[in-house]
């Protein structure tokens, strides 16, 4: 019996010679897949599509392939770990040009081995935004004004499109006079002395001595910086004792080279019964290069949402946040929070929901209704324990460096917080209801003593300790520009950076919130410093640190002395406040 004829390409013989062989096997399936598509163009071509997530189920849509037991509990944070990284230089050098030229932070694949356990094919890249405005390559600062991203120099900084930093002043001022203008005139205080510092930035568009950080960062030294390792960012669905990735961090202004503050913080807070990320000390080897000692901290994931308990979706604060109303457009929201769990089935119009209520809540609304949608007791812990821990850089710094959490049981948000390398870095003397920040109301003077490093200056209303010299060459900040968006209840802009949360401002204005604030500020207090747990804490975590390969030892006993002043201070100076006294 015959075959039945094939049916022929309509394409002539000689340009069907030069396709590959499966365009011409396959060539009705292109031709409908591309006439398809034309009439989608042709009929939705105008239409928005938005991603919503209709689906209001519970689980997650991650799924783990392999989780690596490894020899020893990655923070376990009473004994020294180890970690070595080895890439291609060629990689490496791709990875810098990217972001140089394009402000976008891409993986490098890496080979890991941590704690003698060797992980091939992980993803490392730079981490940070403030961080990373200190980094040179080739003696040279990333210029501001290239690409999108986060460094890139945003007409507002932070990465943010300039309509939005526009959008978000004009919503706020309608808002500003609801409830939050006692606080925005504080922080107009605080913004208006910090902006002297942040208004003289270096030509690469870095911050003097390394930006808020005051660490000096090199690309030709990959052991000293700031790195996200991802264990499946090459190898899907790939954990490493449940987590998916760690963060490598620097220093911050008060904690020296050793990032004894951030540690410090992070043993505090878990000690108090806070949600924390979990951390270690480890020596750090990268390729050929000296070994160092890094601090790892948890990056907030799936694993670190199941120790939440309960159900329930994470969501980061990302550092271009504004907490404005922005519409009902959740894709109008992409650079304010990013979704962390739950992906698929859930999204982010509770956040939406919360940032539309604070900001067009009357004052008698916010008072009576904030409980029904914020864990008051909760979050009144959070806003103690960042003013007792001197954290600048919280919900409300320029960082936005905090997460929420959102329980699907009970409705509600409670204020998780995250990247604490800027804690006890204010005034000893601040007080409970005081805003902090590098130059604070009243004065004040260098944390615990210490002495600027090199490179660096200090921000106006902050006194060096008597004795202490700037470097040579260097002088005090006598200018630069602050902005007060939306009225005096706005947020600050400090050089190109926002500062300010509406939440935290309208919580801390409110008569209604004052009692629980100040019991939580009064039980906090005894805690961590009357209790001595502070200081107790820095000696343990010293003791571990000082076993690490790589470390400066000297380093070490000079930033835990500092760190040990400033602590002795801050428990003296609110030993006698009458919030602490108050029975």
């Amino acid at each position: 019996m015959a075959e039945p004829p094939r049916a022929r390409s309509p394409l002539p013989r000689a340009l069907r010679r030069r396709l590959p062989v499966r365009v011409r096997q396959n060539w009705k399936l292109l031709t409908t897949c591309a006439a398809f598509l034309a009439v989608l163009t042709l009929v939705l071509g105008t239409e928005r599509i938005r991603p919503y997530v209709t689906s209001a189920g519970d689980t997650s849509a991650d799924t783990v392939t392999v989780d690596i037991a490894g020899t020893t509990d990655l923070f376990d944070a009473g004994v020294a770990h180890s970690i070595s990284l080895t890439f291609a230089d060629a990689d490496y050098q791709r990875m810098l040009e990217t972001y140089w030229k394009e402000g976008e932070k891409e993986y490098v694949e890496a080979d890991l081995t941590v704690d003698g356990t060797t992980l091939p094919s992980v993803g490392i890249r730079l981490k940070g935004n403030s961080t990373l405005q200190s980094l040179t390559w080739k003696g040279e600062s990333r210029p501001r004004g290239t690409g999108a991203g986060p460094a890139g120099g945003m007409p507002n900084g932070g990465g943010r499109p300039a309509d939005a930093g526009q959008r978000q002043g004009g919503q706020t001022g309608q808002t500003g006079q609801q409830g939050g203008q006692q606080t925005g005139q504080q922080t107009g205080q605080q913004g208006g002395q910090t902006g002297q510092q942040t208004g003289q930035r270096q030509a690469g568009g870095g911050f003097p001595g390394g930006g808020m950080t005051r660490t000096s960062l090199k690309a030709e030294e990959p052991e000293t910086l700031p790195w996200l390792i991802s264990f499946d960012e090459f190898v899907d669905g790939r954990r490493y004792q449940g987590h998916r990735e760690v963060a490598v961090r620097v220093a911050g202004m008060g904690g020296g080279s050793t990032v004894l503050n951030e540690a410090l913080s992070l043993s505090l807070l878990d000690s108090t019964g806070e949600a924390a990320q979990r951390y270690a000390y480890s020596s750090f080897t990268v390729n050929d290069r000296p070994t160092s000692a890094r601090l790892l901290v948890e990056h907030p994931d799936e694993n670190f949402a199941d120790q939440m308990g309960g159900t329930g979706v994470l969501y980061k604060s990302l550092a271009s946040s504004s907490f404005t109303d922005q519409g009902d457009d959740q894709t109008d929201y992409t650079d304010d929070f990013k979704q962390i769990t739950m992906k698929g089935s859930q999204d982010l119009q509770p956040v939406i929901n919360l940032i539309r209520w604070v900001n067009s809540a009357s004052d008698e609304e916010f008072d009576a209704q904030l409980a029904d949608r914020v864990d008051v007791d909760s979050f009144a812990r959070y806003v103690a324990l960042q003013n007792l821990l001197l954290n600048f850089d919280d919900m409300s710094g320029p960082g936005k460096n905090y997460y929420l959490w959102y329980d699907l049981e009970t409705k509600k948000f409670s204020v998780i917080s995250w990247d604490h390398n800027l804690t006890f870095s204010g005034n000893a003397s601040q007080g409970p209801h005081d805003s902090g920040g590098f130059g604070m109301r009243g004065g004040g003077q260098a944390p615990g003593g210490t002495q600027p490093q090199d490179g660096a200056q200090l921000p106006e209303g902050m006194q060096l300790p008597e004795g202490a010299q700037l470097p040579e060459g260097r002088q005090p900040p006598g200018g630069g520009a602050t902005e007060q968006e939306g009225g005096e209840a706005g947020p600050v802009r400090m050089g190109g950076m926002m500062t300010g949360h509406k939440l935290k401002e309208r919580f801390l204005a409110s008569d209604a919130f004052k009692e629980v604030y100040e019991d939580a500020y009064r039980e906090l207090y005894q805690q961590v410093y009357a209790s001595g747990r502070a200081t107790g804490a820095l000696d343990a975590i010293t003791g571990v640190l000082k076993t690490v390969d790589g470390v400066d030892a000297a380093a070490v006993d000079s930033d835990a002395e500092r760190l040990r002043t400033l602590v002795q201070q801050r428990t003296e100076s609110l030993k006698n406040n009458e919030v602490i006294t108050r029975s």
